[in-house]
């Protein structure tokens, strides 16, 4: 019985509808019709364009976006919803995986047209919608001519080289005629990795190097013989969790790693510093936000006694990055465990590593110094419609077949993320999707000791770490975290000795470009 009902159903008609009625859905649906492996019965195709409805074309009718719901998709028996539109507005796609998510309909995307074979599509190229397709806005595309000119013939060093962005970065440098890239990471496997898929894609102008930021000595020694002109600093701790239990660890490293760099990059009198930061540095819950915060504050303040122009790049989460929300649904779903989530209203922004990466790359080109660039992410996502979302992608249903399982919020989290802190605004630059944040003013010889002299005095004491951390950015304030406790105290310190909490300051550093 089960074997004829197998048979009965492999030899079905699938019976899907085509959304987009150009060039592109008509070559879909010939491309359906012609594959002799399957049968398929186009039941109508799926237009934005109200002028179009009722219209048909080869006898199938024309169907407005509004008219696609479950109630309709069920009368209809429909199989497969197939995205043929090559321009179609994200917006409207996220609003129709929601309006299917009860529902047993795949959605699937036709591929962009530079890949299809031959100038042909094939029914095989089909494939089902991935969560990167949900971003919230177009994907950022990057066409600078400048970028060739600003690198060619540049030594070029990145730290956190096999790291998530770093990695990408390397593969997009390695396009861009640099006379040499200098690849610096202390995890020796993920190095090992890039370097034979450099190799592979016949890539030679590299050398990597197994170092620790760190080691002042050891950076000192990688600049005097690979004498780099170009930096991009991407080394560095970022789960918020762990880092909330190891304030000493993320100094040594966030801190006093970037300032050995940054120190190194100007003795040696290095062109351009680029620093990669996070939107976790903007009004800090937690001591990674924090010690990037400092970070971007340090090289700052190095900024106005130093020939070299460091620059600072914030963005939001990037899909896809080690440790990242994405990955971890992914794992949990092919386990068939439910999805953990720690807050049911919890948003980031998103954007995937070739985006982050090109951005970097562009900003780096940009900036004259003393620059803090933030990108324009669109509109944050709420997490929990994010793993409804891959659940239905994956062909299952939400919570029947995988459930969503709230966790509470760790140590330091943000309920959601921002770009700017309290008191900043932003500069427009010729590309649209990069601004400059107007920043507050810092004292810098002030700030620059106290650093200095935190990174000098960083031990195990955890309690002692955070509470001159509070006191050097005072708009850090700790959530869902044992450190809750210390900002009554530096609050009160600070009346008693009559210090103006920079949160009050109304003067901003203006840079322009």
């Amino acid at each position: 019985m089960t074997y004829k009902y197998l048979k009965c159903k492999l030899l079905q008609t699938k019976r899907v509808l085509i959304y987009g009625t150009g060039d592109s859905g008509i070559v879909t649906y010939n491309a359906l019709v012609s594959n002799v492996s399957t049968s398929v019965n186009v039941i109508g195709f799926i237009d934005d364009d109200v002028k179009k409805n009722g219209q048909v074309i080869n006898g199938i009718s024309i169907l407005p976006y509004s008219h696609i719901n479950e109630a309709y998709v069920t009368s209809n028996n429909i199989d497969e919803i197939i995205v043929a539109s090559q321009h179609v507005d994200t917006n409207k796609l996220i609003k129709l995986i929601d309006c299917l998510v009860d529902s047993d309909v795949k959605v699937t995307k036709v591929p962009p047209i530079e890949s299809w074979i031959n100038g042909e599509l094939s029914a095989k190229q089909i494939k089902q919608v991935q969560i990167e397709d949900l971003l919230g806005r177009p994907p950022i595309q990057i066409d600078n001519p400048n970028l060739l000119s600003e690198f060619k013939g540049e030594r070029v060093l990145v730290t956190g080289a096999a790291g998530s962005i770093g990695s990408e970065l390397v593969k997009q440098l390695s396009n861009l005629n640099v006379k040499q890239l200098i690849l610096v990471d202390q995890a020796e496997s993920p190095l090992y990795d890039l370097q034979q898929e450099l190799k592979q894609n016949g890539k030679y102008n590299y050398t990597a190097i197994v170092a620790d930021i760190r080691d002042g000595l050891r950076i000192d020694s990688i600049f005097q013989d690979y004498k780099p002109t170009m930096v991009f600093h991407a080394a560095a701790y970022k789960h918020v969790p762990l880092m909330e239990e190891s304030p000493y660890e993320s100094i040594k490293i966030n801190v006093n790693g970037t300032k050995l760099l940054a120190d190194t990059a100007s003795r040696y009198n290095v062109k351009k510093f680029v620093f990669i930061s996070t939107d976790k540095a903007v009004n800090p819950t937690s001591v990674m936000g924090a010690t990037k915060r400092m970070a971007e504050m340090y090289i700052s303040c190095l900024q106005k006694e130093s020939k070299t122009k460091f620059i600072t790049t914030r963005f939001g989460n990037v899909l896809g990055s080690n440790g990242s929300v994405i990955p971890l649904f992914k794992k949990q779903i092919e386990n068939g465990s439910p999805l953990t989530l720690t807050h049911k209203d919890i948003t980031r922004y998103f954007m995937t590593i070739p985006e982050a990466s090109q951005l970097v790359l562009e900003a780096g080109t940009m900036g004259k110094g003393g620059e803090i660039f933030i990108f324009d992410m669109g509109e944050s996502v709420k997490i929990f419609d994010l793993a409804k979302n891959m659940i239905k992608l994956s062909g299952l249903r939400y919570p029947e077949d995988i459930d969503i399982k709230i966790t509470g919020l760790r140590p330091g989290e943000k309920l959601y993320e921002e770009l700017l802190a309290n008191g900043e605004n932003t500069l427009s630059t010729y590309h649209k999707k990069i601004m400059i944040s107007k920043t507050r003013a810092l004292d810098y010889v002030k700030v620059k000791s106290e650093i200095e002299e935190l990174c000098i005095t960083n031990r195990f004491q955890n309690n002692n770490i955070v509470m001159k951390m509070k006191s050097l950015i005072p708009e850090y304030k700790s959530n869902n975290s044992e450190y809750e406790r210390f900002d009554t105290r530096v609050k009160i310190y600070k009346k008693a000795k009559g210090i103006i909490d920079s949160n009050s300051l109304n003067k901003v550093e203006y840079k322009s470009i």
